[in-house]
Formats: structure tokens, sequence, C-alpha cells
């Protein structure tokens, strides 16, 4: 173990409108387990890249060990399962290599097959356990959970935790940073903090410190009030005896104006030492509140459709290269649920999800949907697109005043607008297609992974958006914690 130190680093993309990074000093211990979050665009993966000397940032950063990032590319996915983690870890011992693999739930009967032909998640696994098992290298984990299951990302926690290694690891998955990490490092609008503990931890201090700075800020806006009205009776009285010092007689008497002048100079000073005060209560409230992230209320108005069954399939199977990916299925989706299709990586919810919006796909059964069902369709990855986001609500012929204003509430600046998509962050993109189906007004609404890649505040909002508006959800979402918040039914899918 060591100390990783990062000293006055600044960091910015060529032609970018807004520092990704501004005199950032920070340092913790490689053998951490140190959970990475923040709102998207803050520069976690950017933070990585650095630290792997991939960006030429200003400012010293130094580590001994060697920074090794998750993911990364495959020399030769066309080889097999074994070939290719013997390359990845240099050639460790087959049988550490099967112990790693099994740790992950990966049994002796993947080693054979070609790499390629694994799924994502399954792919996800192979080069974890390669990770873990090259010597002398500190890992760098960029978000790991976007193509597990819910299995695979509950094994990974358990995996991560047994690890006596410490790593870095970007995660919006709550449970999973909950079970693995013991310090949380949190970019934030000023810069970076860490404190010791996981998410859950980190998350109850966050509301602590916002609760009193709050309650401060509101003391200091009394205060200040009161200072200025203050500030305003003493300067009054103090102008009103100075006027009456050139008074000619006063009760029949000559004015003292020395004596008055005095009287005056006095209010003048008091007036002036209010304002001090309320000056120094000032900058004390303008030092408040500055990295509080603020979450305003998603808004939702989805359609109601005169049946009561909008989505119906009996024994239902998709085939790819003529054979059934998963067993027969049958289920019902009615106005007002929310169903989660449930089931290990590849089994076929993606598939469903597709068929039921109209994209044909050799099938056996029965699935039908209601007749005139309008349905806002949000697919698994994040589009690419040429343009501005405006360019982009546009093209989609949703309303871009709000869908601009929808992008603000899930935390993008203004400045972000003028960017192009090509140059945002994979969750400020997907955040794009999101805005886009709740521009839509809806019967249905069929979003595939919809919290892939995006933070924690963000899934928050649409938790609070889904409870309030109770829209008919049919979903694929592999956060533990949002589906035991908003599914109100499960439709769980096995392999044949």
């Amino acid at each position: 173990m060591s100390l990783i130190q990062i000293s006055d680093l600044n960091f910015s993309y060529p032609g970018s409108y807004d520092p990704i990074f501004t005199h950032v000093n920070i340092q913790f211990d490689s053998g951490w387990k140190l959970g990475l979050t923040g709102r998207n665009g803050r520069g976690k993966t950017t933070l990585l890249r650095l630290l792997t000397g991939q960006f030429p940032g200003h400012g010293k950063i130094h580590m001994q060990e060697v920074p090794a990032l998750f993911p990364y590319p495959v020399p030769d996915p066309g080889r097999s399962v074994m070939a290719v983690a013997r390359q990845l870890t240099e050639e460790q011992p087959d049988w550490m290599i099967c112990r790693e693999l099994s740790l992950l739930g990966l049994g002796e009967e993947f080693l054979e097959r070609t790499f390629f032909t694994l799924s994502q998640g399954e792919q996800t696994r192979v080069m974890l356990a390669a990770l873990f098992l090259r010597e002398g290298c500190y890992p760098l984990i960029d978000e790991p959970t976007n193509h597990l299951d819910a299995q695979g990302r509950a094994r990974l926690g358990q995996y991560l935790s047994g690890r006596r290694q410490g790593f870095l690891l970007v995660s919006h998955d709550r449970m999973l940073l909950d079970e693995c990490a013991d310090h949380m490092l949190s970019i934030e609008r000023t810069g970076i903090s860490l404190m010791r503990g996981n998410y859950s931890d980190w998350q109850r201090e966050c509301d602590r410190r916002d609760a009193r700075e709050l309650a401060e800020n509101d003391r200091l806006a009394r205060e200040i009030g009161r200072l200025q009205e203050g500030t305003r009776r003493a300067a009054a009285w103090s102008d009103k005896v100075e006027k009456g010092k050139y008074a000619t007689r006063n009760s029949g008497l000559r004015v003292d104006r020395g004596y008055v002048g005095h009287q005056s100079a006095r209010m003048m000073k008091r007036a002036k030492n209010i304002e001090a005060r309320r000056e120094k209560a000032a900058a004390e409230k303008a030092s408040l509140l500055k990295n509080l992230e603020t979450a305003e209320a998603l808004k939702l108005h989805p359609l109601e459709h005169p049946a009561a069954c909008l989505v119906r399939c009996r024994e239902l199977s998709v085939r790819y290269d003529g054979r059934a990916i998963f067993a027969p299925v049958t289920f019902e989706l009615h106005g007002g649920e929310r169903l989660a299709l449930v089931g290990p990586n590849g089994c076929g919810k993606s598939s469903i999800l597709r068929l039921i919006c109209g994209q044909e796909s050799p099938h056996d059964g029965l699935c039908e949907t209601a007749s005139g069902l309008i349905i806002s369709y949000l697919p698994q990855s994040p589009e690419d697109f040429d343009g501005t986001p405006g360019d982009y609500a546009e093209a989609h012929r949703v309303d871009k005043s709000l869908f601009l204003a929808i992008l603000r509430k899930l935390g993008f600046e203004r400045v972000q607008f003028e960017k192009q998509v090509s140059e945002l962050s994979a969750g400020q993109r997907k955040k794009l297609m999101l805005a886009r189906s709740l521009c839509q007004r809806a019967h249905l609404y069929v979003w595939d992974e919809p919290l892939n890649y995006i933070d924690v505040l963000s899934r928050r909002q649409i938790e609070e958006l889904i409870l309030q508006y109770r829209p008919t959800l049919l979903f694929v979402e592999h956060d533990r914690a949002f589906c035991r918040t908003i599914a109100t039914g499960t439709v769980e899918l096995a392999r044949p």
C-alpha cells in the first residue's frame, strides 16, 4: 500500500467552454476500496484517464503502482476465454485463472468458449478477473455494472468486497458501493471530497452537511436583513442630527454645534460598524451551499388508454438463429402497472421489449398490444448524434424548451447546451434519451436499462417521478434498489 497524491491538478478539454478540474489537491491510500461518485459530466472517467496518463493534465500525480483501467480492449477476442485470460494476466497459472473466474460465477464450461461469443456481462467478468490477477497494478474500474444483470451485480459486490487489493471504482449502483467500498470520493461543484465509509455513510453525511448549511443560511439571511435595517436607521439618525447642527435656535437657546457634531459622528460610526457586521455575515452566507446538489422534481403527463390490458403475451418465445433464446413466457400488462423483466444476461429481455414496440423478430406464441397504443421507447445504449442537444430535440420532434428544461433539472449546466452531443459523457447522452422520452405523452413507456451511466441523484429523481405520476411502464433494469422501489410486478425469463 502507498499514497496516491494529486497536487494542483487542472484540466480542460481542448476547445471546451468549462474546465473539468481546477487546482485539485487530494491524497488517498492505494489499499483502500475507494468508490468514486458525482453527477454526470463532472469528470469521473476523465480523472481515471488522468491517473493513467492518457490525458495531459497540468499538475502532479504521484503513484507507485502501475494504473490499470477497466474497461480495456481485448487484443484477440477470436480466441478461447482461457487463451485470452492468459494473455491479459501476463501468463498467470491456469489454476489461478480458473479460481478467479469461478469467484465471478464463470465455471470451467466457459474456458474453451470463444471470447467474442460471450455476452457483454460475461466478457465484463472475464476482464475484471484478469485485471485483478495482474501483479503490481492499481485497478481503476469505470462503471463495471452497465452490462451485468442483478445476479452478476450481486456476485461482483461479493467479489470486490473480498479483495485484499485496493481499487478505485466508479459506479452509480448504490447497493454495489455499499457492499464493497470502505472510502468514498465525490466530485462536487467546488472540488473533490474524501470521507471514510460506504455510499450510505457518504449520503448521510452529505444530507447532514446540507441540512446544517441550509439552517445556517436561513439564520444569516435573517441576520443580514436585521443588520441592513439597523444600518438604515443609524444612517438616517446621523443625517437628521447633522442637519440639526445648523439650526439657529433650540428651545430659545443657541445650538451647541460641537456637541451635535459629536453625536452625529457617533451615530455614523455605529452605522459603519453595523454595515461591517452585515458584510461579514454576507461573506459567511456566500461560503455556504456551494456543494449543495439540487434536484428539482421532474414531471410526466402519461396518456390514459381506454383498454384495461395494454400488452398480452401468451407462451411467447423469441428465436435467434432458429432456436428459442428463452423459455416460453406468459404475462399481461394493465394500465398503471410497472412490470420489470428480469433474468440473466442474454436471455432475451431486450428482444421482448423491441417486439412489443413493433420491431419484427422471429418468435413463437402470441404478442399483441391494444389498438391505438402510443409507446415511448427508450433503448439501452446511448445514441450517437451530430449536433447540439437542441438539435437532438428538433430531430426527434419534441418540445425544445421542455426538453432543455428537463435536462437542466437532470444536472446539465447551460454551457453544455452549446456542446456537440459527441463531446458529452455517456451519462449525459443517456439523459438526452431520458429527457426525450419524458417529453413524449404516451400510454406505455418501454425503457431498456434506463439507468445505465446515470448518476445517483438523477436515479432518485426518476424514482420520485414514477412514484408520483404512476405511468404504465415495462422496463428492464438491473439496479436492485430501483427495481425494489418501482416495480409493481416482475416477469422472470429463463433460458430454455
